[in-house]
């Protein structure tokens, strides 16, 4: 599934071809994805100027003064700003065709991915209740010390839950905590205010880093210009259990946390 940088590569690829453009049509070759497509977002989306195009967690919202387009990935879904001659291909679920003559459209095989609708001054339910986005200010080492008092879960579960921070999926929590030096099978409520510190900055700068490589190329993220993302290549623990870890060469170990195949290194991570 794409995680944060791929969603927000996705985000900084489409905003520039999108952002201002008026919505002529919108064309649904199937009324659900993962969940019932609204009557809203064929009833008020088009005629509506794009103001933006923003994310929140793994959405994409496009806003206009009539609510916000919400999109979700899911699995294997992907977006592209195409020619509006370009022929479908299957799977072409969604055409959200612009002023200019193109066409967003919203390719998705394993219909894991959403297309919903939020009124203006609303607050999608999905969207209450999350934590804080990762690259800013209100996630700190401080605040993940202060939520995991108490709580005996395994902090890579505890790392990966939306109400604690969104956006870090099994990839990126596995990578933080072992630049951390983080065992993710340590209760969360047994580390230490100083490691917590540690481990928001491992966050913050690995995600930063992959979104500036573009995201991991797995399974079956593309960019919306067609280019993967470089970051996969540079993965220290994630998908490489058994292997010789990079950093003391010690077998890595693999287990299951949370229903998530979890990988770390026992001699670099405590």
């Amino acid at each position: 599934m794409p995680e944060l940088p791929e969603v927000e590569t996705t985000r900084a690829g489409l905003a520039p071809h999108v952002e201002g453009r008026r919505v002529d049509r919108v064309v649904l070759r199937r009324p659900d994805l993962r969940w019932p497509i609204p009557p809203e977002v064929a009833r008020a989306l088009p005629g509506q100027r794009i103001d933006a195009v923003r994310r929140r967690a793994k959405y994409l919202l496009m806003d206009t003064s009539a609510g916000a387009a919400i999109l979700h990935l899911g699995m294997s879904g992907s977006l592209r700003v195409l020619p509006g001659e370009t022929p479908l291909r299957a799977h072409d679920h969604v055409d959200i065709g612009l002023d200019d003559g193109r066409v967003l459209r919203f390719n998705d095989p394993r219909r894991f991915g959403a297309l919903l609708w939020q009124p203006p001054g609303e607050v999608h339910p999905l969207l209450r209740g999350l934590g804080p986005e990762p690259l800013s200010d209100a996630f700190s080492g401080d605040a993940l010390f202060a939520l995991s008092r108490g709580r005996k879960a395994p902090v890579k579960a505890f790392l990966m839950d939306q109400a604690v921070v969104v956006g870090v999926g099994n990839i990126y929590a596995a990578e933080a905590l072992f630049s951390a030096g983080i065992s993710p099978l340590r209760p969360a409520g047994g580390i230490s205010r100083d490691r917590y510190r540690r481990l928001a900055a491992s966050v913050k700068s690995i995600l930063a880093h992959a979104i500036q490589r573009g995201g991991t190329t797995l399974r079956d993220f593309i960019s919306p210009d067609g280019a993967p993302g470089y970051f996969e290549q540079e993965l220290m623990v994630y998908g490489r259990g058994g292997e010789a870890c990079r950093r003391c060469g010690g077998t890595l170990r693999e287990a299951s946390i949370g229903q998530r195949a979890s990988v770390w290194c026992p001699r670099c991570q405590r």
